[in-house]
Order: C-alpha cells, then structure tokens, then sequence
C-alpha cells in the first residue's frame, strides 16, 4: 500500500487524511503535542468519521477511513513517506517544517495547503541550515479542495470540493507532465500547474474576499460572536465593488511579474463549477459556501492573522518592488494592524524572508522558479 504523510491535524488536514485514506493510502497523520487533541481522538476511533450531514445541510462524503499511524513524534511521520501534505495555517509553516528539517531526507515531496510561498521560504530555511544541498521538491496549492469543518473528535463534515486544483512545483524544472500525473493520484481533484509560487500565492481564492470582508464587518463579527452565515451576511454589493478593486490591484501586480491571472470571479466559477456574473452573486448562491453556517469572530480569526501577513502582505511587497504599488491592499494591512496591535508590513511572509529583496521583475521571475541568476 502506498503511503504518504499528513502534517497538520485541523478542519484541511483530517479532510486530506480522510480522503487519503479512503483512496488507498497508508496514512500517517501527525501535529504538535501542544495542539494533540484531534490526534488522541483518530487514536482512539482508530480512524476519521466523514458525517453525512451537519447543521441540518447535506454533505458530499460520509463514512470511516481507517487512519494507519496518528502521532505526534514529527520523527516518525517524516520517515513514514516520501510524500507529505502539510495543511495547517501560514503562521505555522515555518514553525513545523524547522522540526521536519533534521529528518527530512533526499528525493521527498512536501504539498503545502495553502503555499502561500511556503516553497521559497522553505527552500531558504534549508540553505541557510546545516542540510545545505538536500534535494526536495515542493508544491504549493492555491487552497485546500474541500469546503470542510471539523465538527467533533475524529469527525468532520465536508460541505464541497474545487474542481481542480491549481498548484506550482519549486523547482520549476520537476514541473513535469509525469510529476503532474503523480500529483493527481494523491490529490482527490485534478491538477492544474502554475508557473512559479508566485503566481499560486497569487491565485490564493482567499485574497478577493476574506481580509476585506473581514475588516469591514469587525463590529458585525465581535458583537454576534461569528453566529450567521459569513459568506452571505457580510457581502454586500458594496463590498463586492470594493473586492473588485482589489482584485484589480493583485491583477496588475501579476501583469508586471508577466503572470497570467484569472479574476477571482473567473477563479470562483472555474473552480466550483459556476456561473455567477459577481463575486456578489457567488457568495449567496455557491452550494458549497452558504453550507458555511459560521463566521469569524474576533479580528485575530485566521481570515485577517493568516490570510493579511501571509497574502496582503506579500502582495503589496511584489506591487512596490516591481513598480505597481497596491494602495487599497496596503490600506487594509493597515486597518488590521490596528484591529490587532501589530505591524503586519514587519511581520508577515516578507520579500526577505522568501529570499526576493531587491530584485528586478524578471529575476524575482527568475528566483522564484529557482533559477540561477
């Protein structure tokens, strides 16, 4: 049986061990021993439960999976497989792969849900480490396929599933058809290659929608403690033109790094299968989105402590570098900031801390699809 590693034991990555799983494959799923919770319960039930419905709405997979190996000895899951997925928040990449590092070995593959430029920032953490010169491939996927929540120990409800899903492999050289076909026998869905990290940080679906709504709904989120429906109850046709204005923002950042990309309306309908004329639209009709009966509830929920450091934030850095600054993005980094007390232009996925300070358009090109220079 063919095996594979999932790190990250959250609503992304039970959804990946689960379907893994029921696809054939040998699963080692592991996290942290200070957030082990979900992992004692796949120990205990031997495996994850898929429920056919949760908050009185159907959903699209049910049953027991089988779970080989939960632990939190980062150790074991590493020497588990060559193939790993990691599907846990931005903030947590770099924390869980400095103690994948020590362990990991020449010819692995490391899936990272969403990338969000994990590639460039991995690869640099091993250059600048004592495994100088090992080979490992990296994949970052825009998003995770499912629209999933965790709704029990070992339980879980997938309310809906991408179409495809875009990704880019770093190296850009392995980005191969061959590579691309192995891909597609571990992932549930289709496997659509991008040029570089770049362009799949990017394409990240979250980027139109999430730190904007989130931002101009906080008073709506703290005051009804997160009790509606997000997608529906905090977009409106205003905020749909504001989304749209951003939008326009990341297009023209992509355009000067010679990236073709679709417009998160284009991205919505592809991905899902849809034909809204608005991203308005989208949000009060996707079968998959108005399942999602919960909202954020305070401004340090992922939708602004994730998704701003971790795309906003290197998105206004691409604009300024290459020569399209990205105001409105600037101005709702700022805005969370001040939600949350804390310079996210400082902390967050930086240009140095993916290796990209200083450089032209086309050797952040270059770099990115790891190139020489």
């Amino acid at each position: 049986m063919k095996r594979v590693t999932v790190i990250g034991a959250g609503n992304g990555g039970m959804t990946a061990a689960y379907h893994l799983s029921k696809n054939g494959y040998a699963v080692c799923l592991y996290d942290s021993p200070e957030f082990d919770a979900q992992i004692r319960a796949v120990q205990q039930r031997g495996g994850i439960e898929a429920v056919a419905e949760a908050h009185g709405d159907p959903m699209i997979l049910a049953g027991f999976e089988p779970v080989a190996r939960a632990t939190t000895d980062i150790a074991e899951a590493v020497a588990w497989a060559d193939w790993m997925v990691m599907v846990c928040p931005s903030y947590a990449q770099e924390i869980l792969f400095s103690r994948m590092l020590p362990h990991l070995r020449d010819g692995q593959l490391l899936v990272t849900m969403p990338g969000n430029y994990a590639s460039l920032v991995f690869s640099r953490m091993v250059e600048q480490s004592p495994r100088r010169g090992l080979e490992l491939t990296f994949a970052d996927a825009i998003s995770i396929p499912w629209g999933t929540r965790l709704v029990g120990p070992a339980q879980l409800g997938i309310m809906g599933m991408k179409k495809f899903l875009p990704l880019s492999v770093y190296p850009a050289a392995r980005s191969t058809p061959a590579l691309q076909r192995q891909l597609e026998e571990l992932l549930p869905v289709p496997v659509e290659l991008l040029p570089s990290p770049l362009a799949a940080g990017l394409e990240n679906i979250n980027f139109g929608g999430h730190p904007l709504m989130t931002a101009v709904n906080i008073g709506l989120l703290e005051n009804f403690n997160g009790a509606f429906n997000y997608y529906v109850d905090c977009c409106s046709p205003a905020t749909a033109r504001a989304a749209e204005k951003i939008d326009a923002e990341r297009l023209a950042v992509g355009e000067a790094l010679g990236l073709s990309l679709r417009t998160e309306l284009e991205a919505m309908n592809a991905l899902y299968g849809a034909h809204c004329e608005s991203v308005y639209e989208f949000n009060r009709s996707s079968g998959t989105h108005t399942k999602m009966k919960s909202a954020p509830k305070s401004p340090r929920d992922r939708y602004i402590a994730e998704d701003v450091p971790y795309l906003f934030v290197p998105c206004a850095a691409l604009g300024r570098a290459v020569g399209r600054p990205a105001l409105l993005v600037e101005a709702v980094i700022r805005l969370a900031g001040a939600y949350n007390g804390e310079d996210y232009f400082a902390t967050g996925r930086t240009l140095e801390k993916m290796g990209l300070a200083g450089l032209s358009a086309e050797q952040l090109g270059r770099r990115a699809r790891g190139e020489q220079d």
